[in-house]
This record gives C-alpha cells, sequence and structure tokens, in this order.
C-alpha cells in the first residue's frame, strides 16, 4: 500500500499536509514576507498550532472561521484562543494527548522552547505528530535539540519530520542534523529559515549533513510548489 502526502510549504514553519483531509499547521500568512499566498485563499479541514508566538498562531483563527475547521493546539493556547472566538471548535491536548479528527490522530510532544499570545503566558510550547493512519509526520515547532527526540522517533516512528533550522531562536541546520539521527526519519524537511534575516540559513547544509550522516532523505521544498511524497 502506497504511503503518500501532498505537502504544500507555505513559507516559515507553515504547512499544509493533504492525506484525504487537509491540515494546515502553524499558518503564518498575513505578515509573513515568505508567503505568496492569501489567508483567504486557504482551504483547510483542520488547523494545527503548535504554540502562542505571533509568526505561528498566525491566521490561525481567520482561517479556522472561513473553513469551518477545527484547531488542535496546546492547552493554554487553546484556552486564550477560545477567548478570542468561542465560536470555533478548539480541541486542547497537551503532552503525549491526543485527539482523532476524522480518522487523523493529532498527538502533541515536547519542544524545547517558550509560548506566549499577545503579551500572556500560553502555556507549553509543542511539537504535533500527526498521524494520518498510512503516513505519520512529525512537526517539531519551534524547538531546541533535546535527548527525548530519541523517545519521540522510537516511539512515534514519523516517516518525515518537518525540523526548524533558522538558528537563533531554534535549531541551527548543525543541530537539526543530529535530530535527525536521533528521530530516525524517511525524509526530513528543513522549515523556519529565511523568513527574517536573523534566521538565515542554507538549506543545502542540513541536507549534506543528514544526507552523509543518515539514511534519511532531505527534501528541500520550494515555498507555495505542491509536491507528493512517497515514503512506502
Amino acid at each position: 500500500m502506497a504511503k503518500t502526502v501532498e505537502i504544500t510549504w507555505q513559507g516559515h514553519a507553515c504547512f499544509e499536509l493533504n492525506n484525504r483531509k487537509n491540515v494546515i499547521v502553524d499558518p503564518f500568512i498575513e505578515g509573513n514576507p515568505s508567503a505568496k499566498i492569501q489567508k483567504e485563499d486557504i482551504q483547510a479541514d483542520i488547523v494545527v498550532v503548535t504554540h502562542g508566538h505571533s509568526d505561528h498562531v498566525g491566521d490561525a483563527l481567520f482561517i479556522a472561521k472561513n473553513n469551518e475547521a477545527p484547531i488542535v493546539t496546546m492547552v493554554e493556547l487553546a484556552w486564550l484562543l477560545s477567548e478570542k472566538d468561542n465560536s470555533l471548535t478548539i480541541h486542547d491536548i497537551n503532552f503525549s494527548g491526543n485527539v482523532q479528527i476524522d480518522g487523523i490522530k493529532i498527538t502533541a510532544v515536547p519542544a524545547l522552547h517558550s509560548s506566549s499570545y499577545e503579551g500572556m503566558y500560553a502555556g507549553n510550547p509543542g511539537g504535533m505528530i500527526i498521524d494520518f493512519g498510512d503516513i505519520c509526520i512529525y512537526h517539531a515547532g519551534d524547538t531546541g535539540l533535546f535527548k527525548d527526540m530519541d523517545l519521540i522517533g522510537s516511539y512515534y516512528k514519523p516517516d518525515i519530520a518537518l525540523l526548524p533550522i533558522g538558528g537563533h531562536y531554534t535549531m541551527s541546520a548543525k543541530e537539526a542534523a543530529e535530530a535527525v539521527k536521533m528521530i530516525k526519519p524517511k525524509v526530513a524537511i528543513p522549515m523556519h529559515y529565511n523568513t527574517f534575516p536573523l534566521i538565515s540559513q542554507d538549506p543545502n547544509i542540513f541536507k549534506n549533513l543528514v544526507e552523509k550522516e543518515t539514511d534519511a532523505k532531505v527534501i528541500i521544498p520550494k515555498i507555495a510548489e505542491k509536491f507528493k511524497l512517497d515514503v512506502s
């Protein structure tokens, strides 16, 4: 059985992951200098937010309302978003907790970072395991390198890992390559780089390190270009 997903990188940490349903993660569109799409044009069945920073919450509320889609996020951030719009369905999960929506299982895992929303404490930051049943994707959110990535890899066994490489606020290419050694995905995709000068990076450094030191394949997507990935 083919294990396929259609992926679109919308710049920064925003990905659309389409396998039966379209899941958008960290939809930072408006105000994102690298985005090539308008928030009004996003079609999503589920909106996932990893943590409370503005470049990750982004347009989550607008996209959820515009598409009548639920939001999945960390519990304290879910409460804050609910206060902004209590008409939305917002699933509040915490580490190792999960929710299933239309057969898609979304599980929160730790991230080594911080989280605040509009100046308020927004709970813990997270990564998200998005399991479509036939293919499993780990969106690491914003994170530094930490040893529990070994457990995330061995327990959840993600086929694809989406990892920040921008440095300054997160891992750089070198740390992210070390993360791949622990996670052991079939495919690694860099994110959270070159949006702003502070996080300028050459993704080919990440690609060269990973493909030299691990069995994973690295894909460097172009912004707004859909590609189909088979990890059978």
